[in-house]
């Protein structure tokens, strides 16, 4: 938010947690207000968008970012509930925002990034459903992007490798974390910043001619 606001933007910060998103908006001033949201509620996602609208008079770039993990289990011992759960949070939403996103934009074009992963790209052992939401992030950038180029909306992903997150600090012990930035042939984990710039460069002018594609920010792990 704050990489979007220092290139002059207004932001709307969605967020199932009421609390963190006020206390955010807050501290980043007066262009930010923040959005309490259940991304899975498609009526929501709609009040949403026309928040944005009332609130800045319009849309012009939108970062479908929302994502849970899930169980870490092999694919034949995965909860059906579980699995209905990250499909989702993960994928189901940014068809959801990304719907009323385009609606909202096709008079005036815009830029759209969602944010996928490295798991987009790959599989990963006991992730099925967390792999299989951000492959099909990446097919609904490309279809996407392809209908809507001709009315000046662009469409991209972003797919991170692992981002030390305070969320990833809280659930991995010293040992576990080591092992991941292992995977990583740049030997450390993604910055927030480092995605949040990419993110800045794909919604402005300079990507003018970058549509329907994905990016890959992952310190070499893919290349293993």
């Amino acid at each position: 938010m704050k990489a979007f606001i220092n290139e002059g933007a207004s932001v709307v910060i969605a967020d199932f947690n009421k609390e963190a998103a006020n206390t955010l908006a807050v501290a980043l001033g007066e262009k930010a207000v923040a959005f309490e949201i259940d991304v899975t509620d498609y009526a929501r996602v709609q009040d949403m968008i026309q928040f944005a609208v009332d609130t800045f008079g319009g849309l012009d770039i939108a970062v479908n970012n929302a994502g849970i993990g899930g169980p870490a289990v092999p694919t034949g011992e995965y909860e059906v509930d579980a699995w209905k759960k990250v499909i989702d949070v993960s994928l189901n939403s940014v068809f959801y925002c990304l719907k009323e996103e385009l609606n909202v934009m096709q008079d005036k074009g815009g830029a759209i990034i969602n944010m996928a992963s490295i798991l987009g790209t790959v599989g990963f052992k006991t992730q099925c459903a967390y792999s299989t939401a951000k492959h099909g992030i990446l097919g609904l950038t490309k279809t996407a992007g392809a209908e809507y180029a001709a009315k000046n909306i662009r469409i991209n992903a972003i797919c991170p490798g692992f981002v030390e997150t305070p969320a990833l600090q809280h659930s991995m012990d010293d040992v576990a974390t080591a092992k991941l930035k292992e995977l990583h042939p740049i030997g450390r984990l993604a910055q927030p910043e480092e995605i949040a710039k990419l993110a800045v460069f794909l919604a402005s002018d300079d990507a003018s001619f970058i549509n329907g594609a994905h990016y890959l920010i992952d310190g070499g792990y893919t290349t293993l």
